[in-house]
């Protein structure tokens, strides 16, 4: 079991011994708990930390932790329903109103209940992340001069040139801003490019992330369809020209959800497109660093075959090393890059200075390379682990697509199978599943799954996943009365 579900475990044992101690009682030591419990002084802590944000306990440093007083009932609630008018008026002058729906993204944050196999999740394990590296490295940047001072809005000259060098030699450190992770980067840029009520083509299936970010600001998102070699450049061709779109977001390397990598032939059509149209490609290089180790040589970032900047590009250090590391960066050249720069300012003035310099710490470390290598054998024998225990407990289930980037697996459902049902049942059965309507921007052509395979804690998780999915899948098709896994058609 991982630190997060023996926190949560040993939160409800204390939540539900409170009652033996009165009002400003004091509770057993943390060392008294580390040995009843047999958990680590971490944990104790953590599990304290939540009862004090629930107000169920006051904690005291050198004193210890106390119940807390009961809470004074609170007044009447207030009437808040006239905000319902004013948060959808906006409706009544605007083409596309703003809706802002973060149900597709919570899927990958929301941690699943204590015991329950994570195979929602959008980030490394906690063993897969480089945490010895991470702490050293932040460690040392605390004690780099200036290092709690205001750094320059557009980021620390030496990161900047870090970023500059892993896109290409067609971009300088004087194209790239540091932003806060990939999702603020993804944010500024939609908002810098299209106008609310605006069109925005985007990959089908995509990123449900990326659907929230364009419905928040209003535009439109209008789905391009992908297959295993990226996006069709003919339909893509056909969508500027029935939509006047100024703006494609795509995936090119290891695309979310599907896995696919834009074939070599399809590269220069995509820029070519978009060029012709008078737009850009917000190129998001999320995994760049989650190759596996059978990957071979990965394609250029677009960004490196762009000499038009037509080319937005957004990259981060997150998926590579913890949901808490947020740097990432933006690329771009030409006038684009003022208005994207002023965006960023507005909405984040710069990135803190001590995290910029962890991250130049830790990607200059003899650690990072180890870490990257790792990593690339990790996920590839995770991803091997869970193709197999897929193969044999699901064979019906459709794998159209292995890839060899990334941290999860897309697969097809049987003809007929209730999306909604299944992720249920799932839960239900002790494993968390990610459901694929999310990911479409119009109606999808069948119903699917995303597993991933980097949030748990090893094989034997996986393999126990798979096995519980498997009765998940067993109960909903009995229950629906559609076909049993030994017969009939996956269409």
């Amino acid at each position: 079991m991982h630190e997060r579900s023996s926190v949560g475990e040993l939160a409800e044992r204390l939540r539900q011994e409170l009652h033996r101690y009165s009002p400003g009682g004091k509770l057993p030591s943390s060392r008294a708990l580390v040995e009843r419990f047999r958990v680590s002084p971490v944990t104790v802590s953590r599990a304290l930390a939540q009862l004090a944000a629930e107000g169920l306990v006051v904690t005291r440093p050198g004193a210890g932790a106390f119940r807390a007083q009961p809470r004074v009932s609170a007044d009447a609630a207030g009437d808040t329903s006239w905000q319902e008018v004013a948060l959808s008026a906006d409706g009544a002058t605007e083409l596309v109103p703003r809706t802002v729906d973060a149900s597709g993204v919570l899927v990958s944050l929301a941690g699943p209940p204590p015991g329950v196999v994570e195979f929602n999740g959008g980030y490394l394990h906690p063993s897969l992340q480089p945490e010895r590296a991470m702490a050293a490295a932040l460690s040392r940047a605390g004690r780099r001069p200036g290092a709690w001072g205001r750094p320059p809005v557009e980021g620390l000259p030496e990161l900047r040139e870090w970023f500059a060098r892993g896109i290409g030699a067609a971009v300088t450190a004087a194209d790239v801003l540091v932003t806060a992770g990939g999702q603020s980067a993804l944010t500024t840029a939609l908002r810098a490019l299209a106008p609310p009520g605006a069109p925005v083509l985007v990959e089908s299936p995509t990123y449900p992330g990326m659907l929230a970010i364009a419905r928040a600001a209003g535009l439109r998102p209008v789905p391009v369809p992908v297959d295993p070699d990226g996006v069709r450049p003919a339909l893509l061709a056909d969508a500027f020209r029935a939509t006047g779109a100024r703006v494609f977001v795509c995936q090119p390397l290891f695309q979310n959800p599907t896995g696919a990598v834009l074939a070599p032939g399809r590269r220069a059509d995509v820029l070519r497109t978009a060029r012709e149209a008078g737009a850009f490609v917000v190129e998001d290089d999320f995994v760049r660093r989650l190759a596996h180790e059978d990957a071979g040589e990965l394609p250029r970032p677009l960004a490196a075959d762009d000499p038009d900047g037509v080319v937005v590009h957004v990259c981060s250090l997150t998926k590579a090393t913890s949901p808490s590391f947020r740097v990432g960066a933006l690329a771009a050249r030409g006038p684009v890059l003022e208005r994207l720069r002023a965006i960023q300012i507005v909405d984040t003035f710069f990135v803190p200075r001590p995290l910029q310099e962890a991250a130049l710490e830790l990607v200059g470390s003899p650690a990072w390379p180890r870490h990257l290598r790792s990593l690339s054998a990790q996920l590839k024998a995770r991803r091997d682990v869970m193709t197999a225990a897929l193969r044999r407990e699901l064979p019906r289930l459709a794998l159209p697509h292995i890839p060899s980037g990334g941290y999860h697996l897309w697969l097809r459902l049987p003809h007929g199978t209730d999306e909604a049902a299944l992720t249920a049942a799932a839960l239900r059965a002790g494993v968390a599943v990610t459901p694929g309507r999310p990911y479409f921007g119009a109606e999808p052509p069948a119903g699917h799954l995303r597993l991933s395979f980097a949030a748990v804690a090893g094989a034997g998780e996986i393999t126990e996943g798979v096995r519980r999915l498997r009765t998940a899948v067993d109960e909903v098709l009995q229950r629906t009365g559609s076909m049993r896994w030994g017969r009939g058609e996956n269409r």
